[in-house]
């Protein structure tokens, strides 16, 4: 609008130079040409209609017309009323001076950013703590925050009180218990012999290892029995503390294997009817299982199965990224990244096969 305003003041500038040699008579008859070209405009807009200014305009014509007396304002000819030009030159002053007075700053100054930041942290990692447990927390690291702040930063992140996120959920649950946490199904699979397979694989929920007790064409209690005595040995060698295991009804699990794994020390934690959520990181890995193994591969028979079992066991315990544990591998750290400029630009990465091209492993030369 200033940039418009200053424009107009310009080019009316250069125009009331021209007026200047001008005769009284040639500015009658151009006075008078242009009062009937305002007059031919509003007989063409109507009495309803009216004609539309920018506001750079009004407050050029207000400016302007001002100077003028009442008196005379009211014989010119205008596209409106006489009040409504001196009622744009009283808006015009009074923004003038609302904007002279305007203050500094308004209201109370805006919380700083690190602060938030750290409230709604405090407020995730201890879901039980309300506003005035945080307000707390803060004052004792000696950060001076009303209470009324912290409340309006929760409010404005959308966050209920305490009560509301006090309750724990399943997926709560196993986060906060992931160390102590295993996870078993069985997957079903169909060879090309058209003989039906059972696997029964296990996943740690802390370092997401998989470990596949068997596969069968009858898991019978016994097998079944001996799969878990074999998975009690291995955590023990591998020196995994875990206290609950977590399994569906399938009626495949005998009862003796509750007492089994209870002489270990962990407990059997059935999953609710049709609630396959429940056992959501198992059936995760069962789904990875079929679409880059089972989906892409011809099983001949129980034999070759176990053997690509194993391979994709290899394959997802020590290469295959996990976005679980920021994209390392259970048996692999992430190596540190690579800052040398020449070395990035001499990159010599290898690709390893296994099991004929199904699955690839991809590492720096030696």
């Amino acid at each position: 609008m200033l940039l418009r305003l200053a424009y107009l003041a310009v080019t009316n500038a250069f125009a009331a130079l021209r007026l200047l040699p001008m005769g009284d008579r040639d500015k009658d008859v151009e006075i008078l040409a242009l009062r009937h070209q305002i007059t031919v405009l509003g007989r063409q807009l109507g009495a309803d209609a009216r004609a539309r200014f920018a506001p750079e305009d009004r407050a050029f014509l207000a400016a302007l017309l001002t100077s003028l007396p009442r008196e005379a304002l009211g014989r010119v000819r205008l596209l409106v009323r006489p009040d409504t030009a001196l009622r744009w030159h009283r808006d015009l002053m009074r923004r003038r001076h609302a904007r002279n007075c305007r203050p500094k700053r308004r209201g109370r100054p805006p919380t700083v950013r690190s602060i938030r930041i750290l409230s709604l942290r405090l407020v995730r990692d201890n879901p039980a703590w309300g506003y005035r447990r945080v307000h707390g927390e803060l004052t004792t690291l000696g950060l001076k925050v009303a209470p009324c702040t912290v409340w309006e930063i929760l409010k404005q992140e959308r966050l209920d009180p305490a009560p509301g996120r006090a309750s724990t959920t399943w997926a709560d649950f196993q986060r906060s218990q992931a160390d102590a946490l295993l996870a078993c199904d069985f997957i079903e699979t169909i060879t090309l012999n058209g003989q039906r397979q059972y696997i029964l694989a296990v996943i740690e929920h802390a370092s997401r290892r998989v470990r596949v007790l068997g596969a069968t064409a009858q898991p019978t209690a016994s097998w079944v029995i001996q799969a878990v005595k074999n998975l009690v040995m291995d955590l023990e060698d591998a020196g995994c503390r875990a206290r609950y295991l977590i399994c569906d009804r399938d009626a495949k699990f005998p009862p003796l294997m509750d007492e089994i794994l209870s002489e270990a020390g962990i407990e059997t934690m059935l999953t609710g009817i049709r609630m396959p959520r429940m056992n959501s990181v198992m059936e995760r890995w069962v789904q990875s299982c079929r679409r880059e193994l089972l989906d892409r591969c011809l099983i001949w028979n129980e034999r070759h199965l176990r053997h690509a079992l194993r391979e994709y066991e290899g394959f997802c315990n020590e290469h295959r990224a996990h976005q679980a544990l920021n994209q390392a591998a259970p048996l692999r750290t992430v190596p540190d990244p690579i800052i040398d400029p020449k070395r990035i630009d001499d990159l010599n990465i290898r690709r390893r096969d296994r099991l004929g091209g199904v699955l690839h492993e991809y590492s720096h030369a030696a």
